[in-house]
């Protein structure tokens, strides 16, 4: 002989509703929290401070050059207008290092009242010391 259960209609609701119910509640009293914290205007102290800039030479805008804070891996490059924003609330006495190829690396210090920063780059010379090597005599090598 074969036992068959049977659900009633009134049981399965009673039984999705306590899963709903239940489901909502778990749902509603437990914080869920994103991958990553944006800091708002307030949370930033006195003492820190969004810095914004723009990075130019004697023809106009630098884009992509580079801006990191002295000592550590935190930085940004300059956009096509040589715009930049610094990812990272900075501090009084913080030293930013301003880089681009073929110029010299500025060193700007953070001061109380910095917030925007315009900074022109300067080119670098570079020198090449030594001689040719002309022991050798160079050939060629043919593919066929």
């Amino acid at each position: 002989m074969k036992t068959q259960l049977k659900f009633t209609k009134k049981k399965a609701l009673s039984i999705f509703g306590y899963f709903t119910i239940l489901m909502i509640a778990t749902l509603m009293f437990n914080p869920i929290y994103g991958q990553t914290k944006k800091t708002t205007s307030i949370e930033v102290s006195q003492n820190e401070r969004i810095v914004k800039g723009i990075v130019t030479n004697d023809e106009g805008p630098v884009e992509s050059a580079s801006i990191t804070l002295k000592g550590s891996k935190t930085g940004t490059v300059s956009n096509s207008k040589g715009e930049f924003t610094f990812p990272k609330p900075l501090k009084t006495g913080d030293v930013l290092l301003i880089n681009y190829l073929g110029y010299e690396t500025v060193e700007v210090k953070i001061k109380e009242d910095t917030t925007f920063i315009q900074q022109m780059l300067s080119e670098d010379l570079i020198e090449f010391v030594g001689a040719l090597n002309t022991n050798k005599i160079y050939k060629s090598k043919r593919s066929n």
